[in-house]
Order: structure tokens, then C-alpha cells, then sequence
């Protein structure tokens, strides 16, 4: 039998999508529900394995991985993308990876929680009211605001919609903005200075990767408004996390909504969790059932597909 490695299912919940249980005759399945201690860890536990199933961008698929995994051949991940993978040292040794189809709309609803969030106060009040408490804030209106999206592709355009739906002004930047996709949605093209220095809230929907890797650094943080909030929802490393928790305890911004992080899960010990003007959720923007049951689904469609020697959705 064929053995199969769940990674990263941190919730144990695969088997909610698909009933290994009906597969087992054909694969010896294997979830691991905790992150690995590093990547030596991930060496020995996984040595075995045949076949990975892992969640994008959780534990890196390195080639110092890949080179010491002797008898993997296939990689199966959530997402047509995943730059936590060596492609390169996956091809190397003629292993197969491919991916699966995701929706981009939960981020998008993500986005807007923790901007709502943010504006209403909401984490604040809601503590208070279970502490007895009533009206211990003044939050504030979107209508009329400026949000600024840094990248305007999939989740941007969907983000702008619904900010042009609460009468907000829409400005955007990134190194390859589409100006037909901003005439269409009647977003306002920007520079990147102009966008920082201009916007009540700025939003992250580019790629993770080195192209903006520290895209928002103090230099940024000392360019915003006081009264500026800061959304991320795309990837950790596009801002820089020391100068993120340094601009919000010394309220050189007035806030900040975090779904990703440098180092995923966030450490316990890490200052953002200490700080009262950051909202921050888990990772969880992609996180929803109806994703999760196309991810483990068109996994087993590909691990499926792999065996019979015509692989589906094959990343290269």
C-alpha cells in the first residue's frame, strides 16, 4: 500500500472531507495535526512516506527536505500555487506536484471582519460586555474613508467592490497594476508613497515571495496617518513584524487586522498577542468548509490520478 501523509491538518479534520476509511485497502494514511519541530523532525517522521498532502505554506517543502526524503514521489497541495515548495529539487528527483482549485471570496470576507472590527471596536466592546461594562468606545464610519489596496488582483478587486458599497474612496498599487482592471472598478491608480501617505486603511492582497517581502517597514509605518489601520490578510513576511509591533505600541498607527504571520503558528510568547489596538485571527482566511472540501477532495483526485500515471493539475 501506497503511504500517504496528511501534513499540518492542525484541526484533524480531513477525515470530515474524505472518508480515508473507504480508501484504505488502497493507501495507509498518516495525519499529522501538529506543526513539526523543525525541519529535522520533519526528516524523521516523514522518512516513509510516499505521498505528501499538504496544506499550502504551512510546512516548507525544502529541498534539503525533498533531498532526504528517498522514497517520496508525490506532493499534493491545497492551492494552484506554493512558494513553500522547492520545485526545483522536486523535479530534480522526478517527483510529481500538483495542486487544487481554491475560492478566493473567504479572504475577501476575512478582510472586511477585521476592518469592521477595527472600526467598531469591536474586540474591546465585546470583552467589556462580558465584563459588565456598556459604550467604552467611540469607533468610526467607513463612508468617506480611503482604503488603499496594495495589489488589486482577485482578493483586491473583490475588496474593492464591497469598499465602493460602503461610499469609500478606492486607491491601489502594486509593481504590475492592471489600469484597465481600475477603470473598470473605478479604483484610483497610485503610487505606493502616495497610497501610505493618503489612506485610512491599507489592505495586503499580493503574492508572498521576495518580490514584496518587507513591503511595509518603519519607513512606511513613520509615513502613515496616526489614524491609519493596517489590514493583512495575504502573507507574514510582505511586512516587516518587529516594526509592526514597534508602530503599534508606540500608536504610530492606530491599529492593525493580522491573519499571517512571519512564523506560522504565531508563538505564544510573540508581543502582537500583548497588544490591545491588534486584532488578530489564525491564519484563517482560507479556512472555510467549503474550500476544505474542495482541498482533500481534489487531493485524492490527484493522488488518484498520480497512481494511474496521468497526473491532474500538475504545478511546474
Amino acid at each position: 500500500m501506497l503511504k500517504v501523509a496528511i501534513l499540518d491538518d492542525y484541526q484533524n479534520i480531513s477525515q470530515e472531507f474524505v472518508d480515508l476509511k473507504k480508501l484504505s485497502g488502497k493507501y495507509e494514511f498518516k495525519i499529522f495535526s501538529e506543526p513539526f519541530l523543525d525541519e529535522a523532525d520533519a526528516i524523521d517522521k516523514l522518512l516513509d512516506f510516499e505521498a505528501l498532502l499538504i496544506m499550502r505554506e504551512r510546512t516548507p517543502i525544502t529541498k534539503n527536505l525533498i533531498e532526504n526524503l528517498n522514497k517520496l514521489k508525490f506532493i499534493i497541495t491545497s492551492g494552484l500555487r506554493n512558494k513553500s515548495i522547492d520545485l526545483d529539487a522536486a523535479k530534480k528527483r522526478k517527483i510529481i506536484v500538483s495542486g487544487t482549485e481554491s475560492n478566493s471570496n473567504p479572504t475577501c470576507e476575512l478582510t472586511w471582519a477585521l476592518i469592521l472590527g477595527l472600526t467598531k471596536n469591536l474586540k474591546t466592546e465585546v470583552d467589556n460586555m462580558y465584563q459588565g461594562y456598556w459604550q467604552t468606545t467611540v469607533g468610526f464610519e467607513l463612508k468617506g474613508k480611503i482604503i488603499g489596496l496594495i495589489g488589486l488582483g482577485n482578493v483586491g478587486s473583490q475588496v474593492a467592490k464591497i469598499a465602493k458599497a460602503f461610499g469609500m474612496q478606492v486607491m491601489a498599487w502594486s509593481e504590475n497594476l492592471d489600469l484597465n482592471k481600475c477603470k473598470e472598478l473605478d479604483v484610483l491608480p497610485s503610487s505606493k508613497d502616495d497610497l501610505i501617505k493618503t489612506s485610512d486603511y491599507i489592505s495586503i492582497h499580493v503574492q508572498g515571495g521576495d518580490r514584496y517581502k518587507d513591503c511595509i517597514t518603519m519607513k512606511e509605518f513613520d509615513q502613515m496617518k496616526k489614524t491609519a489601520f493596517l489590514i493583512n490578510t495575504a502573507r507574514g513576511p510582505i511586512v516587516n513584524e518587529d516594526d509592526l509591533i514597534i508602530a503599534l505600541s508606540t500608536n504610530l498607527i492606530m491599529g492593525a487586522g493580522i491573519d499571517v504571520y512571519e512564523n506560522e503558528p504565531l508563538p505564544e510568547n510573540n508581543k502582537l498577542r500583548f497588544l490591545p489596538n491588534a486584532l488578530l485571527t489564525p491564519h484563517i482566511g482560507y479556512v472555510t468548509a467549503e474550500n476544505y472540501s474542495i482541498y482533500y477532495t481534489q487531493m485524492i483526485e490527484n493522488l488518484e490520478a498520480c497512481i494511474s500515471g496521468k497526473p491532474i493539475r500538475e504545478i511546474k
